[in-house]
This record gives structure tokens, sequence and C-alpha cells, in this order.
């Protein structure tokens, strides 16, 4: 071990919150949200093991394998889960949520915004505009869409919403967050069947009580992720966060018409659900597209999917034209065809 190296200095306290009040912004909360120290799905683990309990009854839509893993988590707290599910090539509706809603009469609502495996996006504001209409608690799985889409979780009523940094902020993947509202929080400690003493457990999280200074940064925050976080979302700020979305969206479009451009299409059925981070591509029939190794930013489809979808994961640093350029051009190469026709179509989406 080289003598001279002293370590990393421990986090401090001014960088804490620093971290909380850019995810506090980047959120649109005035309750900084809860650190967790790991990726993404530990969080959602959390809350999940949180709320569930015997007499809770939750209306929990699936549109991907992330939404059916949640159900099997709130199961397993021993809470009654009803299912809203519909093909992984469509979204959620309104209509069809709110359906189990009036039928079942539940405590709370539970969903995955944006699908990074799918490419399908939730109607979100939609979905939270009908929670608040039969006032019930929210949970939403926002790892993938902050970033790449709004979630503005106090004026929506978000009671509960987990957010991850390696997708669409360009951040590592070793810390995440956790935006609980006050009413999430009454949720969290009135279910006697909450973890407690335990990397499950929100609650073990909480900072002193409302309105309370820290005093100490919680020892179990990994330091160099939290900076990296830090580092990302500074980035983010500095771009501005409406431009980081824009560039996610030309990204999605220009991906979109590259694709159609050699003679494909989306796996997702409606236009108006294409997610912002990936665009899934339909290759039933297409034998040349059935790859088993990621190409650049094209991958094949994961658990279930592979063989029927390829990914183009153009998130965070990958929303770019450059990136999107080199994609299309895989997977032209793959087709045996010249990309230079959808080339120009990126381009002309792009404005260049």
């Amino acid at each position: 071990m080289n003598p001279e190296f002293k370590g990393f200095m421990p986090l401090s306290l001014a960088e804490f919150n620093t971290l909380t009040g850019l995810l506090s912004k980047l959120l649109y909360t005035q309750h900084p949200p809860v650190i967790i120290p790991g990726e993404a799905i530990l969080g959602i683990e959390a809350v999940a093991a949180g709320i569930a309990a015997p007499g809770r009854t939750f209306v929990n839509v699936v549109t991907g394998p992330y939404g059916r893993l949640f159900g099997q988590w709130l199961e397993r707290g021993g809470a009654a889960v009803v299912e809203v599910k519909v093909p992984f090539d469509e979204v959620a509706t309104a209509d069809g949520i709110a359906s189990a809603i009036e039928q079942y009469q539940p405590d709370a609502l539970s969903f995955v915004h944006a699908e990074v495996v799918t490419g399908g996006s939730n109607p979100a504001q939609d979905i939270f505009k009908l929670a608040q209409k039969y006032k019930l608690i929210t949970v939403s799985d926002s790892v993938s869409a902050v970033g790449g889409e709004a979630l503005h979780v106090d004026e929506w009523g978000v009671d509960f919403a987990v957010i991850g940094a390696q997708k669409a902020l360009a951040g590592p993947n070793g810390v995440s967050a956790v935006s609980i509202s006050p009413r999430g929080w009454e949720f969290l400690e009135s279910n006697p069947a909450a973890p407690r003493n335990s990397i499950l457990s929100l609650l073990d999280l909480k900072a002193s009580p409302e309105g309370a200074a820290l005093l100490r940064v919680p020892p179990n925050i990994p330091t160099l992720e939290a900076r990296a976080l830090i580092a990302a979302l500074t980035q983010v700020e500095e771009e501005g966060l409406q431009q980081v979305i824009k560039r996610h969206e030309r990204a999605a479009a220009s991906a979109v018409a590259g694709i159609r451009a050699l003679g494909i299409e989306p796996w997702q059925k409606d236009s108006r659900h294409y997610s912002t981070l990936t665009t899934t591509v339909r290759i039933t029939g297409r034998e040349g597209l059935l790859i088993h190794q990621p190409i650049g930013i094209v991958a094949p489809g994961d658990g279930e999917l592979s063989g029927q979808l390829l990914r183009i994961n153009h998130f965070g640093a990958n929303a770019s034209r450059n990136s999107v350029e080199k994609a299309i051009t895989a997977l032209a190469q793959l087709l045996e065809q010249e990309p230079g026709q959808a080339l120009q179509a990126v381009r002309e989406v792009w404005g260049e």
C-alpha cells in the first residue's frame, strides 16, 4: 500500500445538506429525501417492506417486471394486492386503474413511472390526479424517469418516490434516494410490521424531528458515491433540468425516426407513451436482430422479453445525437443495410 495514501475525507454535513438540497430541488419538494446507501432496488424493497401489512390493500400497476416484483414484496408483507396488468408493449390507463380502485377500495396505489425494460412510460400525472381524487397513498418507482421526465412531488401529491442516479441523471449506481411526504411518514409509522434495525428500515433513516437541523451525517452514507451524485446533480442544475429532459425527448424521437427508416418498429404500441430513456425495438421475425450481448447502447431484451425486443439505452450521457447515430448504425449493420437514410432521419429530428 502506498504509504502516502491517507484515505478519504468523510462526507461533511455541508456536503450532505447540499446533496439533499439538490435532490429536493430536482423533485420539486420541500421535504428532504432519505438517502439510501445502495442501488435504487434497495429503496424500492425498503418502501414495500415499510408499508406492507395485513389489512392493507394496494392497487399495483404492472406494466413490466419491476411492477410485478414490487407487488410480490407487498404480498410478502401480508398486504392484499390487486394487480392492474397490461401487456408489456402497452402502458396503463387511468380508466383501468379507476375501475380497480372503485371495485377494491384500496389504501394505496403503486406503479412504475417509466419502464426502461419495455420502453413505455405510464401517464404519471394522470395517475397521481386519480390517486388524489380517491385520497390514496401513492408509490412511484421513478428510478429511471427522473431527469428524463418531470416529477413534481409536492404539487402532484406523491407520497413515496424512489429515484436512482445511474439512468437519466448520469450519476453513480451506489447511492439512491426515497422522497417521502409527511403523509407517507405517517403511513410508515402506523405500520407495526415496518422493519426496524434493518437495512430495509426507512424509519431508522428518518431525520430528526420536523425543522430540527441534522447534527451529523448518517453513518451509512457511501462517501464516494454521495460525492459523485452531488457532481451529477450539479451538472444537471448547470445544464438546466428542462434542457436535460428535452435532450432525452430528442434522443427518443430521433431513435424512433431512425429505426422506422430501417423498416422496423418500436415495441411499444402507442407513440404517446414512449419512454424518453429507452427506445425498444420489435424484433419478431428479424433473426439478424437476435443479439445476446450489448453492442454499444443497443442491448437485448431482459428475461421474458429476450428475443422479442432490443433496447436502445439513450439515457444520461448517451442522450445525444452521436450515441443515437451509433446505435442506428449498429442496427443497420445487423440488418445488412446501409445506414445513410436512417442517419439522415436522426439528424432531421435533432435539427442538424
